[in-house]
């Protein structure tokens, strides 16, 4: 059975991709930081389901931590898909933008990619068969103002997914960005009433966290082997 490992995996967009991988028979490692108890939850529910998952919880954005929490979860055996999905919001203009808010969003988003690949690699390349899906953003690929530090740590996630693709593709590896637009969340549904929506998204609506999940199973299937160091945007043909 193939191991994959989710991180911000109890968000809403990472639990919708826990759920769909586990249904295609994946064991599924919900990794969280902040919210241990919604990641233990979401396991719970999958094993109720009769799928397979485990939780973990790590700190991305700390090195030490993260090195230590996946020399535990290599102990299991390799992990073959892995979604870099974990990222947080500091918004605010750059004049503004203190040097926390700076760092804080590029630790987590790009640095923690570093973290938590770097040590899965050489045991994902040793069985010649993995998928990498790093979770962008629009703002990445267009920017957006008062996220300065978003963009550039989104967009840095697309220079890394092009750059390791050519590093590991003799490997069977694959390595992937997906590039969201307004999704819905608990925080998309604070920050973008119905009709701001409607007036930025050509489609009119926001999207569903199951069709970016939908997106990350095609990804991680066999169906996508010839895709690699490739950008996919999921945004109701906002660009």
């Amino acid at each position: 059975m193939k191991r994959a490992l989710v991180t911000g995996g109890s968000g809403a967009i990472g639990a919708a991709i826990c759920r769909t991988l586990a249904a295609d028979g994946l064991h599924v490692v919900i990794h969280a930081n902040s919210r241990p108890d919604a990641a233990q939850q979401l396991t719970d529910e999958i094993i109720a389901a009769g799928g397979n998952a485990e939780a973990i919880c790590f700190n991305v954005a700390d090195a030490a931590a993260s090195s230590a929490a996946l020399e535990r979860l290599l102990e299991g055996g390799p992990i073959q898909v892995l979604v870099n999905n974990a990222g947080i919001h500091q918004d605010g203009i750059l004049a503004g933008m203190s040097q926390a808010q700076w760092h804080n969003v590029i630790d987590v988003s790009l640095n923690g990619f570093f973290n938590v690949t770097q040590p899965l690699l050489m045991p994902m390349l040793r069985t010649r068969w993995g998928r990498i899906i790093n979770m962008s953003s629009i703002a990445g690929v267009m920017g957006n103002r008062g996220q300065v530090n978003y963009s550039a740590a989104k967009a840095g996630l697309i220079g890394a997914t092009k750059s390791l693709a050519m590093e590991v593709a003799s490997r069977n590896v694959t390595v992937n960005a997906i590039a969201p637009g307004i999704i819905e969340s608990p925080m998309i549904a604070e920050a973008f009433p119905t009709e701001t929506i409607a007036n930025l998204v050509p489609m009119k609506r926001a999207g569903k966290p199951e069709e970016v999940a939908s997106l990350v199973r095609f990804l991680a299937s066999e169906h996508a082997a010839y895709i690699s160091g490739q950008v996919i945007s999921i945004n109701g043909a906002m660009a």
